[in-house]
């Protein structure tokens, strides 16, 4: 049997399973879920646990996969683009910095963790403006021919 084939019948049955525990959640009231913790844990922590399992079967093949890439392919270029990235937050950590501040329940963030959120989303907003900007080279791009 082909990987293809193995996979394809994997997640049929990944897929039947978790509808089975969908139906099980959708029967039940969703008040009587929420009152009690038997019920939660009965109900709730199999689909959890199977969500788990896709989430690490998925990240094994896609290890398995980048690394096989990168044998077989360039690394030149994969270690670019890993660099670039690292710059980018590189830049965005060095532009931004955290202060401690007390959250809305009371707790308090410290000023490391307010400085890493800082950097996450200005991170996001340059990655977000390079795409953008790419789409809208590769259009005028393609109007121009």
């Amino acid at each position: 049997m082909t990987l293809h084939k193995i996979l394809k019948y994997v997640s049929i049955v990944i897929g039947v399973i978790g509808l089975i525990l969908l139906g099980r959640i959708l029967a039940e009231d969703g008040d009587a879920i929420v009152a009690s913790a038997d019920l939660q844990n009965s109900l709730l922590t199999p689909i959890m646990y199977l969500s788990y399992l896709v989430l690490l079967v998925v990240l094994v093949l896609v290890g398995i996969f980048v690394i096989k890439g990168l044998f077989k392919g360039d690394i030149k270029t994969t270690l670019i683009a890993i660099g670039s990235f690292l710059a980018v937050i590189l830049i965005a950590y060095l532009i931004t910095d955290g202060s401690q501040m007390t959250l809305k329940n009371g707790d308090i963030l410290s000023a490391s963790s307010a400085h890493w959120i800082s950097a996450g989303l200005v991170t996001f907003y340059i990655l977000a403006g390079i795409a953008i900007l790419a789409m809208v080279i590769s259009g005028v791009k393609k109007l121009t021919k």
